[in-house]
C-alpha cells in the first residue's frame, strides 16, 4: 500500500556506509585489550545491543583497523553463522572507543533521507527480518553478502515523520530496558536472599540470624543455626518416576492430564504443559502426582547447563526424565523447591554421562546430599520472603512482555503507514 509522501526504495540506495570489522589473529577475550570489540554475541535476539561480557582488543590493533570503528548510533547486524540477521543499534555510548569484529556489519544511513533509528527499526521489523532471511546464502556457513540491502525494500516517509516514529519506538525500547534492568536487580536480590535465608534462616522477629545474636552449631554443611537439623535428600519425601505412553496411539494423548517433560520446566510455578495425556494414556505409561509436588529433571542434555526445578499448581503426570517429589509432612514443598533452585549448579557436579552422551544424575549420590532444615514454621517464613521477591520479578516480566507486544504492534502500524504520526507533527508545528 502506497502512503502519501512515502517513497518506495531499497535500503542499499539509502545507506552511505556498510562495513565489517576484525579481531587480532588468535581472537579476543574479555581480558585481551582496552577497546571493546562487539561480535554476534553482543546483539540481542529481539533487538538491541548488550555490552555484558564484551571482548576486548588492544588499542594498537584498534588504531590499525581501517574499518569497523563504531560511532554512536551505528546500526549493527549479525552477518553470518546460526543467528544471521540479528539487529542492534549502538547508542547512548558517548565517546567511548569501540569496534566490531568480522561477524558484524555496521551501517550508516544517508542522513538527509534516512535517520539511523528508523533504519534500525525497519531492519528489526517483521517485514525487514523476512527480507533479510531471503538474502541469506550458504548452507554450511549461512551468511549475508555486502549487497544484501538491495533485497530489503520498504516505503520510507519524510525525515520528520521518521524522527517521530523512531521517537515513539525508542520510548518503548527505553521502558523495556528499564524493566529488564529492574528484573536483573531483583533476581540478584533474590539470589542473595536465598543464600542467606537457606543457610542462616530467619528468627521469630523476621530478622536474619547471625552468630553474633543467635546460637549456631557445627554440621557437615558448616555452621548452621542450632535449631536446624541435617537430613539427606532421600529422607525429604517420596521420589517418583514417570514415563512416556506410546506416542503413536492417539487414545493416549488428549486434553485431560498435564504431562511434564524437561522442555516444560521453564518457570518455577508450573501451570501448564505442551502435551497432555488422557486417563487411558496415564494408565499406560506415566504416573499422576498431586498438586504441590516438586519436580526436577534428572536426565537429559539440558543437565549439561541447567538444573530445572518447578512446583506444580495442579495434579500432573511426568515423563521418565523427571522426578516428582511428594515431601514429608515436616517439609514445606516450596522451601525444598527454593533450596534445589539455589543449589542447582553445585548439584550438577554429581551428574554423569552415559555412553550415548546423555547427562543423568547418579541417584545414589543425589539421595546422599545433605540439606539443613529449619522448623516447618521457619520454612514458611522463608518461603514468604522469597515468594514476595518472586512475585515482584514475575510482575515485571509480565510488564516486559506487554511492552514487547506493544512495540511489535506499533512497529507493524507505524512502519507501514497504517497509522500515521502526522497529526503529532502538525500539533508540534502549531505549538512552535
Amino acid at each position: 500500500m502506497s502512503v502519501d509522501y512515502w517513497k518506495e526504495s531499497d535500503l542499499d540506495s539509502m545507506v552511505a556506509v556498510l562495513e565489517s570489522g576484525s579481531r587480532p589473529k588468535g581472537g579476543a577475550s574479555t581480558e585481551t585489550g582496552e577497546i571493546p570489540s562487539l561480535g554476534g554475541e553482543n546483539i540481542i535476539r529481539n533487538g538491541g545491543v548488550t555490552l555484558e561480557y564484551v571482548k576486548m582488543v588492544p588499542l594498537s590493533f584498534y588504531e590499525r583497523m581501517t574499518k569497523g570503528h563504531l560511532l554512536n548510533g551505528d546500526v549493527l547486524i549479525n552477518k553470518d553463522g546460526a543467528q544471521t540477521g540479528k539487529v542492534g543499534i549502538y547508542r547512548d555510548c558517548g565517546n567511548i572507543k569501540a569496534s566490531i569484529n568480522e561477524h558484524l556489519f555496521l551501517m550508516r544511513a544517508k542522513e538527509d533521507i534516512l535517520i539511523q533509528e528508523y533504519l534500525y527499526y525497519i531492519l528489526l521489523s517483521e517485514s525487514g527480518q523476512k527480507q533479510i532471511a531471503g538474502q541469506i546464502s550458504g548452507s554450511a556457513q549461512p551468511g549475508l553478502k555486502s549487497n544484501f540491502l538491495r533485497g530489503v525494500v520498504t516505503e520510507i516517509p519524510p525525515v520528520p515523520e521518521q524522527t517521530k516514529i523512531a521517537e515513539i519506538l525508542s520510548t518503548i525500547d527505553r521502558a523495556i530496558e528499564q524493566t529488564e534492568a529492574l528484573i536483573a536487580k531483583q533476581q540478584r536480590l533474590k539470589t542473595g536472599l536465598m543464600q542467606d535465608l537457606l543457610t542462616r534462616g530467619i528468627d521469630e522477629h523476621g530478622n536474619l540470624r547471625s552468630e553474633q545474636t543467635h546460637k549456631f552449631k557445627d554440621s557437615p554443611l558448616g555452621r548452621i543455626p542450632a535449631e536446624w537439623e541435617v537430613l539427606t535428600l532421600a529422607s525429604i519425601g517420596t521420589w517418583n518416576s514417570g514415563g512416556t505412553p506410546f506416542k503413536a496411539n492417539p487414545n493416549f494423548w488428549g486434553d485431560d492430564i498435564p504431562w511434564v517433560c524437561p522442555k516444560d520446566m521453564k518457570t518455577f510455578d508450573l501451570h501448564s504443559t505442551i502435551e497432555n495425556l488422557t486417563h487411558l494414556g496415564l494408565r499406560n505409561g506415566s504416573k499422576l502426582m498431586p498438586a504441590g509436588c516438586v519436580f526436577i529433571v534428572v536426565r537429559g542434555m539440558i543437565l549439561a547447563h541447567t538444573f530445572p526445578v518447578c512446583i506444580t499448581s495442579c495434579p500432573m503426570s511426568l515423563n521418565q526424565d523427571v522426578k516428582g517429589i511428594v515431601v514429608s509432612p515436616n517439609i514445606e514443598a516450596r522451601f525444598f523447591a527454593y533450596w534445589l533452585f539455589d543449589k542447582g549448579q553445585s548439584l550438577l557436579k554429581i551428574t554423569t554421562t552415559a555412553t550415548h552422551g546423555t547427562k543423568r544424575f547418579d541417584m545414589n549420590e543425589l539421595f546422599a546430599v545433605p540439606i539443613a532444615v529449619p522448623s516447618k514454621a521457619e520454612q514458611a517464613q522463608i518461603v514468604k520472603v522469597l515468594d514476595e521477591t518472586e512475585f515482584q520479578i514475575t510482575t515485571n516480566k509480565t510488564h516486559r512482555a506487554k511492552l514487547h507486544s506493544l512495540k511489535t504492534a506499533l512497529m507493524q502500524d507505524l512502519l507501514t503507514g497504517r497509522k500515521r504520526v502526522t497529526n503529532l507533527l502538525d500539533r508540534k508545528e502549531t505549538i512552535a
